[in-house]
């Protein structure tokens, strides 16, 4: 008997070890599938330029796995000062991957941009810094989500649209001239995708979403964003700038539609 119970345990052992291999297998082929899709996406992007390890100079935060895969934070840092020009996120396995470019101006403290993103499938996403100097610098996180592209608003289409192109905006601390300000920009608007269906009707909401946002302190850029459907309902953007002392922080949104919002904020002198 115990010998028959030691046969026993060395065939498990051994089907677990040839299950782990095939496991090992199934993953390696993955990480090279998305590495390949990677690769796909980064030459239509960036063309033959080089990408390059960036994780000294840029990180990003993301959650390994998604509370809710329609409204998924994310939090890219630029390091130590570094002259950037611009990032991307890209969203490997959304069905349009650059879910953000930003292009920053003079007025632009890079160190620090938060926004939130639909997530569709179990993914690499990718911040890439393209620096001053012509360099494309790449730091990866995997998030584990699936579905936020297609889930559905909790509400009507025609509740989600009310008050369409309203802004908000709030600055954490007092704003001084030429010291670094945070502050937090909020948009009314759904960001349809074109994937999401009514509940009701059980027809796809035409796509409407925000292509473009721009921050300007008086008459200076602090950055362009350019989006696509990945940004998430109603988006609230949190970014560093460098106050000027003109102001005040004029925000313009465009959309597929052609809508069109303007609105300017004042900001605040120190107080003394």
């Amino acid at each position: 008997m115990t010998g028959a119970s030691t046969t026993m345990r060395a065939a498990v052992a051994a089907l677990g070890i040839a299950l782990l291999t095939i496991a090992s297998g199934a993953r390696a082929d993955e990480q090279a599938d998305r590495l390949a899709h990677w690769q796909d996406i980064a030459t239509l992007l960036f063309g033959d330029r080089a990408l390059q390890n960036g994780d000294a100079v840029i990180a990003l935060d993301a959650p390994g796995r998604a509370d809710d895969a329609a409204l998924v934070p994310m939090t890219i840092s630029v390091k130590g000062g570094a002259a950037v020009k611009g990032v991307y996120l890209v969203i490997d396995e959304n069905p349009a991957p650059v879910a953000a470019h930003f292009v920053f101006g003079p007025a632009a403290d890079p160190s620090a941009i938060k926004l939130r993103v639909r997530v569709n499938a179990y993914t690499n996403v990718h911040a890439v810094a393209e620096m001053q100097d012509g360099r494309l610098l790449e730091t990866t996180r995997f998030v584990k989500a699936s579905g936020g592209c297609s889930a559905p608003m909790d509400m009507s289409e025609q509740e989600a649209m009310k008050g369409m192109g309203e802004m908000r905006l709030k600055l954490a601390g007092e704003v001084t001239p030429g010291k670094p300000a945070e502050a937090a920009l909020m948009v009314r608007h759904p960001n349809f995708n074109g994937m999401q269906m009514n509940q009701v009707s059980r027809l796809y909401t035409p796509a409407r979403y925000i292509q473009s946002l721009t921050v300007t302190d008086g008459a200076v850029k602090v950055f362009d964003l350019e989006a696509d459907i990945s940004l998430a309902a109603n988006p609230v953007i949190g970014f560093r700038f460098i106050p000027q002392a003109e102001g005040p922080l004029k925000v313009a949104v465009t959309d597929s539609d052609k809508g069109h919002w303007e609105k300017s904020f004042p900001v605040p002198a120190p107080s003394n």
